[in-house]
């Protein structure tokens, strides 16, 4: 169903994220359960969370909006196509944006850098993280598609 579909049945059961991020990927609309992670500048976690999270979920990252390195790059975009992972929301950049756009994946972030993140590990996993005015609980769900971010509660 598309986010704005959504709005109009649902709009009191919703959250709308503010319109801060771009839309990368070739695949148009991603929703699944919601995982978290909160790091910045070092993407350790993220991989480790692309290779363990369950099919279909959304990884959300919390990069506290710094835009001075890449949480993710094409190589992390890959695992997430291979995983057969729903998408991403990065509250981050982004980097080999050319190569990501053309993959299978869909990811909405801030925009680019081409600088790598750090790889140390530090971070949270699995905690409410808050940006774009909405705050993403792990285990609510996330409907994503070219028009914006919903988030609910409940699948819908």
């Amino acid at each position: 169903m598309h986010t704005a579909d959504l709005c109009d049945e649902h709009r009191d059961r919703i959250v709308v994220a503010d319109s801060i991020f771009q839309f990368f990927g070739k695949k148009n609309a991603f929703h699944g359960p919601i995982y978290t992670l909160k790091v910045y500048e070092d993407n350790l976690l993220v991989r480790n969370a692309l290779r363990t999270i369950p099919e279909e979920s959304v990884l959300v990252i919390d990069g506290g909006g710094s835009r001075r390195s890449a949480i993710v790059g094409d190589n992390l975009a890959e695992i997430a196509v291979q995983r057969k992972l729903a998408g991403m929301v990065i509250n981050g950049c982004i980097r080999d944006s050319h190569q990501i756009n053309e993959m299978d994946v869909g990811i909405y972030a801030l925009g680019t850098n081409p600088i790598k993140s750090k790889k140390q590990g530090l971070g949270y996993e699995s905690i409410s993280v808050g940006f774009a005015g909405v705050n993403f609980t792990p285990g609510s769900f996330l409907y994503a598609d070219r028009d914006g971010i919903v988030v609910a509660k409940h699948q819908l």
